[in-house]
C-alpha cells in the first residue's frame, strides 16, 4: 500500500469514526516511515486531552482491526494541532474568530490583524496601523486562494 493510500484509508477511518461525535473533526494524518501515525483532530470548542486518549484507544483498535500494518508494528499519537499549527479548515477559521491572526500571502508579505467574518471565499480582519490618536483601523477581505498559511497569534 503506498504512503499516500494508507493516509487516504487512517482519514476514512477517522472521519466515519468522527461521525457521531460531530463537535469534534479531522484535522490532518500523517505517517511516518518508522508507522507513526500522527492524528490531529480539533472541536467547535477545543478538544481535551482526555477525549485525545479515548480517540486513540478506539482509533488504535481500529486500524489494528482493519489490518493496515502487520500486528505491533505501528504507533498511534492523537492530539489537538496546537496553537503553534497553521489553520488549515474553514471550520478552524470560524473556531477563532474574533482572535489575532497573522497571515502569510501567497507573494510572502504578511498582515495580522483580528478575525472577523468568515465565508466560503474569503475572510475579514480588522487590521490596526498606529498609536494613540493616530491610530488607524481598517477592515480587509482576504481571499482564501491569496493566503498561504494562518496562524493564530496568543495574546499575554
Amino acid at each position: 500500500m503506498s504512503p499516500d493510500s494508507i493516509v487516504n484509508s487512517i482519514e476514512n477511518i477517522v472521519n466515519q469514526f468522527l461521525g457521531n461525535e460531530t463537535q469534534y473533526f479531522l484535522v490532518e494524518v500523517k505517517v511516518k516511515a518508522t508507522n507513526n501515525i500522527k492524528v490531529f483532530i480539533d472541536g467547535d470548542e477545543g478538544i481535551s486531552i482526555e477525549k485525545c486518549v479515548q480517540f486513540n484507544r478506539q482509533l488504535y483498535k481500529i486500524i489494528e482491526s482493519n489490518d493496515l500494518f502487520p500486528p505491533g508494528s505501528f504507533s498511534l499519537e492523537v492530539s489537538s494541532p496546537g496553537v503553534d499549527k497553521p489553520l488549515k479548515l474553514q471550520r478552524q477559521y470560524q473556531k477563532n474568530t474574533g482572535r489575532n491572526i497573522e497571515i502569510l500571502f501567497n507573494d510572502g508579505s504578511v498582515k495580522t490583524g483580528r478575525l472577523l467574518q468568515i465565508s466560503n471565499d474569503d475572510i475579514i480582519i480588522e487590521e490596526t496601523k498606529g498609536k494613540g490618536k493616530k491610530t488607524e483601523t481598517t477592515q480587509l477581505v482576504i481571499p482564501f486562494s491569496n493566503i498561504k498559511t494562518t496562524t493564530v497569534q496568543i495574546q499575554f
